[in-house]
């Protein structure tokens, strides 16, 4: 049963969207050569097509289990909510066996960080099939908590947010006097049982043929010898890849408007504090399909 089983909700599955193999009309020139616009698209989809290549069998999770993997959530306890209403009705009645896994990124940008970690934390304790990944986001608070110099390469990305969330006031200037006084009053305010959650964070996770990372792999290290860096803040050298690697990577951490579901890796991450939808993948068997939570549905 999952944490909120009971919760009256419709159930909405969408696809990743229309592949870039085709090219929209000003692609081409009146000479038939390609314009600056279509050598772009041409370009990404050289790059789509090529990222990450699949293994060589079909991936499947085990028989019995249905994964739902949930996309960087940034302060949008809101659309939480929605979507493990959504899963929860999803899963009903099925008779396999629902695991949750969050891809990380649970702080900062949108306004209800703390609400967030409470509700994921209650999952986690309550639920016996929920893992719990750490994202950069995740990595930057614990960094401040450790040492305040930090908030200076934080703050760009959505610190404000977090400490507003516990009501803190931010920095009011990057001098350490005013660092230490905020890096006090969020020791302070924050809950030990978030704390707990939050260094108890695991960086990656293995069900069947899916490895499930915050932002991805090395490609050219082997998945058990992944180092917490890359598996939190890596871009490029993963997506521009076009190695095999040994399982699909399902990952978060670089948004766009709809899920990546490419043959070597899924990425799940819609930017949900910027576009107000907070993405699932759903893994059965060999199936994979999303769930979306959008706030537009309320």
């Amino acid at each position: 049963m999952l944490c909120v089983a009971g919760l009256d909700s419709s159930f909405v599955a969408f696809s990743a969207g229309k592949p870039l193999h085709t090219f929209p009309e000003n692609a081409l020139g009146s000479n038939g050569n390609r314009t600056e616009f279509g050598r772009r698209m041409f370009g990404i989809n050289n790059w789509l097509r090529r990222s990450v290549k699949r293994p060589a069998c079909p991936p499947r999770v085990p028989d019995g289990v249905c994964v739902y993997a949930i996309g960087d959530i940034h302060g949008r306890r809101d659309l939480l909510v929605q979507l493990l209403e959504k899963i929860a009705a999803d899963a009903a009645g099925t008779g396999q066996q629902p695991v949750l896994v969050f891809l990380g990124d649970y702080v900062d940008r949108g306004p209800d960080s703390k609400g967030v970690i409470e509700v994921v934390r209650i999952c986690a304790e309550a639920e016996g099939h929920v893992v719990a990944l750490r994202g950069n986001h995740d990595q930057m608070l614990l960094d401040f908590l450790r040492d305040p110099a930090t908030y200076t390469s934080w703050k760009g990305l959505g610190a404000a947010e977090t400490l507003s969330s516990y009501g803190v006031a931010p920095p009011a200037s990057d001098a350490p006097g005013d660092l230490a006084t905020a890096h006090k009053e969020f020791l302070s305010a924050i809950p030990p049982s978030h704390l707990d959650f939050l260094n108890g964070l695991v960086f990656s996770h293995t069900i069947g043929d899916y490895f499930f990372a915050h932002a991805g792999v090395r490609p050219e290290v082997s998945f058990d010898r992944q180092v917490a860096h890359d598996l939190m803040w890596i871009r490029g050298d993963f997506l521009n890849s076009d190695k095999v690697l040994e399982k699909v990577v399902v990952h978060g951490h670089t948004p766009a408007e709809a899920p990546v579901n490419l043959p070597g890796r899924i990425c799940a991450d819609t930017g949900a504090y910027a576009t107000n939808r907070l993405t699932a993948v759903v893994l059965t068997g060999e199936e994979r399909r999303f769930l979306v939570a959008d706030h537009m549905a309320r």
